[in-house]
């Protein structure tokens, strides 16, 4: 067991009255959450997203990554659909920490890219560890999911922890002048499906 179920709660928020999981790491205490809306456990696919936390996106609105934009989106389309789940992953800066992302900001504003700053601060182009997200499935009932991601890397680290994942959701929103350089660096040097601009196909 990774993660320990805790405690649920109902979350209202403008895009919906949610349904906040909360889970603890065994090992490191580290806490996760899980937003769910409407029956996730009835044996279909389930609309989904695993978001790793970005305080600057999702809280302070930054415009250097699509992070906060990803997370409305996501948010909307679950509303949408009437049912799904938002995963809610405690690792900041594709896990480096809050820190570590500002020194590596740093490093962006003086020329280098999202992928050569974490290698400069002396780690991997990204850290993420997703093997808690098939504890919170399984404790909500949900056997398989069709992914909101654009990272192809997140549907093979989901298949590999034994999650079934039937569809790959395109989840392109964002993109301004402020994030353009890191959007592409994502696709060019991390494989991520992503087009050149917000309105054309992904390649």
């Amino acid at each position: 067991m990774i993660v320990r179920f805790v405690q649920s709660c109902r979350l209202p928020t403008p895009f919906g009255v949610f349904d906040m999981h909360g889970f603890e790491e065994v090992a490191t205490g580290k806490e996760h959450v899980v937003l769910s809306l409407g029956i996730v456990d009835d044996g279909e696919p389930v609309l989904a997203r695993t978001h790793s936390e970005c305080l600057t996106g999702d809280a302070l609105f930054s415009m250097r990554c699509d992070c906060g934009y990803q997370l409305e989106e996501a948010l909307r389309c679950i509303a949408l659909e009437g049912r799904g789940l938002l995963m809610y992953l405690r690792q900041e800066g594709r896990g480096i920490g809050l820190l570590n992302k500002i020194k590596a900001y740093r490093l962006q504003d003086q020329g280098a890219d999202t992928v050569e700053a974490n290698v400069r601060l002396g780690f991997a182009a990204d850290l993420r560890d997703y093997s808690m997200c098939k504890d919170m499935l399984e404790h909500l009932g949900v056997g398989a999911i069709r992914l909101m991601t654009n990272n192809p890397r997140k549907v093979d680290a989901l298949q590999m922890l034994g999650i079934s994942v039937t569809e790959r959701v395109p989840l392109q929103v964002g993109r301004n002048p402020h994030n353009e350089g890191y959007l592409d660096t994502k696709r060019a040097k991390l494989g991520h499906w992503l087009a050149t601009h917000q309105d054309d196909d992904p390649i």
